[in-house]
């Protein structure tokens, strides 16, 4: 049975030994190790480097993989991806690597080291074309470095709500698995109209570069719209795609326009 995708990460925090660690201020404890580590991190999310950020985002999609149930290439998803994907492994210079989790959100995304993982949910409603151009759509999202940025702005705002743990006991509990807010940052962030267009420009391109129907971006989106309008159980597991990735309608009429144009229609 697949089970809903797991979006938080853990990353225990080291905890200090030195009876200097604690001090109390007003009746709470302060962290005084965390507090200034804290502060360390905030500063450098700012001047994070494309390594740095690489290393990131290659440390999330392992955890990722390691807590979500990946379909291996033998199975049934493994295999339609095989058909699908064909020899891709490189694109635009940059290595890429696509897997299936076999979970049952519609969904798919995609992190800055080059990882693309698609939902088994999406597969289950879409052509092959279809999931084609989803990953088309997610890789233009890294070529563009939309996911770099996303993940940057995440580590920041993790190392600040870490920074605001260091003197609650509890809100300390919640901050110490920075990995976790971090997740929970990219669950919620949207990427812009601009953003979203330039990824299915990306996809679009990536289509015809592939002998794959031009249309394919277009059908996609148009999917979605019509999984999300008709209601029901369905609504929910495609509600995650359509918070992260805004105006689906708008940018299917925009696809259909470009594959109308590309075909002389």
């Amino acid at each position: 049975m697949r089970k809903k995708i797991i979006f938080m990460m853990v990353m225990l925090c080291g905890i200090a030994t030195t009876s200097m660690a604690q001090i109390k201020i007003g009746g709470k404890k302060i962290n005084v190790t965390k507090a200034v580590q804290a502060g360390t991190d905030a500063a450098k999310a700012i001047t994070l480097s494309d390594a740095d950020i690489a290393t990131i985002c290659k440390e999330y999609m392992e955890w990722m993989d390691t807590h979500n149930p990946v379909a291996s290439p033998e199975s049934e998803y493994g295999k339609r991806l095989k058909k699908i994907i064909g020899d891709i492994t490189e694109v635009d210079g940059m290595k890429v690597n696509v897997a299936v989790y076999e979970v049952i959100d519609v969904n798919a995304f995609a992190s800055g080291d080059g990882s693309v993982r698609v939902c088994a949910g999406l597969m289950d409603v879409m052509t092959d074309d279809e999931v084609f151009a989803v990953i088309g759509h997610e890789l233009g999202h890294i070529v563009n470095t939309d996911v770099k940025d996303a993940m940057k702005n995440a580590y920041l705002r993790s190392a600040v709500a870490n920074a605001a743990g260091s003197v609650s006991e509890t809100i300390s509990k919640l901050g110490d698995s920075e990995f976790g807010a971090i997740a929970e940052a990219l669950a919620s962030a949207q990427f812009s109209q601009k953003q979203e267009n330039q990824a299915n420009d990306y996809a679009f391109e990536f289509c015809i570069k592939n002998n794959v129907d031009p249309y394919a971006m277009h059908k996609s989106l148009n999917r979605l719209v019509e999984l999300f309008e008709s209601g029901g159980e369905t609504t929910s597991k495609v509600q995650q795609m359509f918070s992260t990735h805004p105006g689906s309608q708008k940018r299917s009429a925009r696809m259909k326009e470009k594959a109308d144009k590309h075909t002389n229609k």
